[in-house]
């Protein structure tokens, strides 16, 4: 019997034991990597991704002996999943391959294990993109990864579509190189754009769209249960809102009978007030807390209790999207509107995590429109309508930071690093010119930055170029990886250890002696010293953290899919719970104006004292409306000098003016045109300020901004400065270079969706206008009323003025359907 045979036979009676039989698509993976193939998985969550690809990288290790040296690498896309997939590989160890060590090597890792680890590397290294990065700039790289047979990347659809997924390409070419029989394997679920996402996994060769390598699909049955919680009257629910406390109530009923639950949340503040409010509704349970910006040590507490059954419910944000070692959950409730069909789909599979298993997700309405998202996720997901994840192509910045790192052991020929560079599908289209810009430009500082030595970061001698001034390589190393955020200040007990970090922009705010909520405790400022906030406890809370970012746009596949079911709604089909308790709103909104129906761009125009409104629902997401609000109010500027104010949500947008506007002319004018959409959308924003804005993050990126060493960080304020003068340098001095004019695109292609934009407009140049003249704020116009006034009411002041208006509307809604 061949090796391949005993191995697989082995597998099976191991499965046996357990009373488990694989797969197809595990036996699949096992023979594709036997034989020496590379691929990329995909399988719903919780079906058995990591057994596949973890055996069978066991049976391209030597089995008769400890083989010599570094053999596979697992790629991580988050250090808190780095304890549990190290805990889920050692499982079979034993079995299969009692000699084989398993360790992790990521920012938590102590300065000693990784020394230990330089000297001793273990068979098995469970790592990050920037942890992976650092070890290839070490001098021992080339040998320390010589026989490395297998590379795995975990959670690949969370990598792809951002920049820390072009700078793990990089490091994948490099290994490729390093490591002549390597193969590469990708995990993945919830994901559209499958091939696609293989060839920036795998790469590619410039002379051949052929990319090497397996797509094998998971298609394993597994039971999905997606429902809502419904609040108690449609009539007296909220018209507008992202918290959804209102729901506390029926959420603790929920939640009292299961003995274990994760409640998702959206963003950090939403989280930290559900987690207040549960503990104050049950002081009784153990509820735990788990966000992105808690220390390490309090987030390996909570995920220990979560196993170990400790906790009743956990509140939670996408903290806890991913994880191999969860024990299931018995249910999943998400507060809110999910905002995508994969967002959803992973957080389900947090419950049921396991063959055979049920996998249910409630969805919890934080104001009444969200009932129609519910219902259209789960339309959504029984069809398999999930989002791609749109990858980035030929960032200079993450090339510059990437290039720099290989400058740091031995040094590289332009040539061969440039030969290499061109394997990943991310820069395959990446020219000569551009590459010899961007050494001449890190070797000198270019045209602007000459004059300073801190910008010439590379050498060159003998056709090798390195980096060899030890500060500049020791200000590197500290600098790899691509996760920018506004400066964060970390949180200590005066007399303790670490909490977390917030965002300087919210700390700024506080005096010493104010109180805050944080971690799900109530904290009291005494100092802000170095970018540290010391806090000691307090008896009761003050203001919550806002991160920002936190408003996350509507996909494309569910905004459409709402479409759909307003659709139905408008020609009187209200199928399912949520469009039947819905109806009674819908039907308010088809007197007072109309729901808007596919074929249709519904447009409402309302008088009141503030003005006249505007309101257009193109139902395109919340990113693609602040471009198309923007435009808007150029074009129509343009026709009569007005000035407007204006506000998003998903659905549409509002243009307030104090004037009526020149709708109609604007018509005729081509309002909806997308001849000149680039330079109109230039010319109605601040482009040239969003830009700087952007610009910091490439800064930083690229190495043209110092964060400041450990416990002496840079304020943002510096940062921005310092990242603010450079931008007015290119501007003024080199408006072609290639960083700058990187800013601008990305504000573009990635701030302000274009392309979506763009067929935003085309649609709604075909559509058929349907314009309404509501006498009433309507139920879809009211909640943009509301972040509008948001931006300039204290919340108190803005919970009374709802309070009233909310009042006025309600009676003028029993009025209207009394009639």
């Amino acid at each position: 019997m061949d090796r391949a045979s005993t191995s697989l036979s082995r597998f099976e009676a191991w499965f046996a034991d357990r009373n488990w039989s694989p797969f197809a698509f595990q036996a699949e993976v096992w023979h594709a990597m036997i034989d020496g193939q590379s691929g990329l998985l995909h399988a719903p969550t919780g079906m058995g991704k990591t057994l596949a690809v973890w055996l069978g990288a066991l049976c391209r290790i030597e089995n008769e002996h400890p083989p010599p040296g570094l053999q596979v690498i697992w790629v991580t896309p988050l250090r808190a999943l780095a304890g549990d997939t190290c805990a889920a590989l050692k499982e079979p160890l034993p079995a299969f391959a009692p000699y084989c060590t398993v360790e992790v090597r990521t920012g938590d890792t102590s300065a000693h294990r990784k020394k230990t680890q330089e000297k001793k590397p273990p068979q098995v290294l469970i790592t990050t993109p920037e942890s992976l990065t650092l070890l290839l700039t070490r001098p021992q790289a080339e040998k320390t990864m010589s026989d490395l047979k297998v590379v795995i990347v975990d959670e690949w659809h969370e990598l792809l579509g951002s920049k820390r997924g072009v700078q793990t390409e990089l490091a994948l070419a490099r290994l490729r190189n390093l490591a002549p029989a390597l193969i590469t394997w990708g995990l993945s679920a919830t994901l559209a754009n499958l091939e696609q996402a293989r060839r920036h996994l795998l790469g590619v060769h410039r002379e051949s769209t052929d990319v090497p390598g397996r797509l094998i699909a998971g298609k394993v049955a597994k039971e999905l249960v997606i429902d809502t919680l419904l609040p108690e009257s449609a009539s007296r629910f909220p018209w507008a809102g992202h918290l959804g406390l209102t729901m506390l109530s029926m959420v603790v009923n929920e939640l009292e009978p299961v003995s274990s639950a994760l409640v998702f949340t959206n963003t950090r503040s939403q989280c930290e007030l559900w987690h207040q409010a549960l503990t104050g509704a049950r002081p009784d349970w153990r509820v735990g807390l788990h966000h992105g910006s808690l220390a390490s040590k309090e987030r390996t507490l909570i995920e220990n209790g979560l196993k170990n059954g400790v906790y009743k419910a956990v509140v939670c944000t996408s903290s806890l999207d991913l994880g191999v070692d969860f024990s299931p959950v018995e249910r999943v409730l998400q507060i809110g509107s999910p905002k995508g069909v994969a967002r959803l789909l992973q957080r389900a599979g947090r419950s049921g995590h396991g063959p055979g298993r049920v996998s249910r997700v409630t969805c919890v309405p934080a104001s009444v429109l969200e009932l129609v998202e519910a219902a259209a996720a789960r339309d959504a997901a029984h069809t398999g309508t999930i989002e791609s994840r749109s990858p980035f192509y030929c960032p200079l910045d993450v090339l510059a930071q990437h290039t720099v790192s290989m400058g740091l052991g031995k040094g590289f020929n332009k040539d061969e690093l440039l030969q290499e560079i061109r394997t990943t599908a991310a820069y395959k289209n990446l020219t000569e010119s551009e590459w010899d810009w961007l050494l001449k430009f890190l070797s000198t500082g270019g045209s602007t930055l000459s004059a300073y030595p801190e910008y010439h970061k590379l050498q060159v001698e003998n056709d090798i170029y390195r980096v060899s001034d030890a500060t500049i390589a020791k200000r590197h190393r500290m600098a790899i990886g691509t996760i920018v955020s506004d400066a964060a200040v970390q949180v200590r007990y005066l007399k303790g250890g670490r909490i977390g970090s917030v965002e300087e922009n919210f700390i700024s705010r506080l005096y010493p002696g104010e109180t805050f909520l944080f971690a799900g405790k109530p904290l009291q400022l005494v100092k802000v010293n170095n970018m540290t906030a010391y806090v000691r406890k307090a008896s009761a809370a003050g203001a919550v953290p806002v991160w920002q970012g936190g408003r996350m746009p509507l996909s494309s596949e569910l905004a459409e899919a709402v479409c759909t079911r307003l659709d139905a709604a408008a020609r009187g089909i209200f199928e399912d719970e949520e469009m039947g308790f819905l109806r009674p709103v819908l039907s308010l909104q088809e007197a007072w104006s109309a729901i808007p129906k596919k074929d249709e761009l519904l447009i409402e125009r309302i008088q009141s004292r503030e003005g006249c409104h505007l309101y257009i629902y193109p139902f395109a997401g919340r990113l693609v409306h602040e471009g198309l609000a923007a435009l808007l109010a150029f074009r129509l500027a343009a026709l009569k000098p007005l000035t407007f104010t204006w506000a998003v949500n998903d659905y549409g947008l509002e243009l307030l003016s104090r004037d009526e506007p020149p709708f109609d002319q604007a018509l005729e004018k081509d309002l909806f045109g997308t001849a000149r959409l680039t330079d109109d959308i230039l010319a109605s924003l601040n482009s040239a300020e969003l830009a700087k804005n952007r610009f910091r993050e490439i800064a930083r990126i690229a190495g043209l901004v110092f964060q400041g060493y450990p416990g002496k960080g840079k304020t943002a304020r510096q940062i921005q400065a310092t990242s603010s003068l450079i931008f007015d340098v290119f501007d003024r001095y080199d408006p072609k270079n290639p960083l700058y004019r990187q800013a601008h695109s990305e504000v573009l292609d990635h701030q302000l969706e274009r392309t979506r934009l763009y067929e935003t407009l085309k649609r709604m140049q075909t559509a058929r206008l349907k314009v309404t003249r509501p006498d009433n704020f309507t139920p879809l116009a009211f909640p943009l009323m509301v972040d509008r006034l948001r931006e300039k009411l204290t919340s108190e002041n803005l919970q009374d003025r709802l309070r009233r208006m909310l009042v006025s509307l309600e009676k003028k809604a029993d009025e209207t359907m009394a009639n």
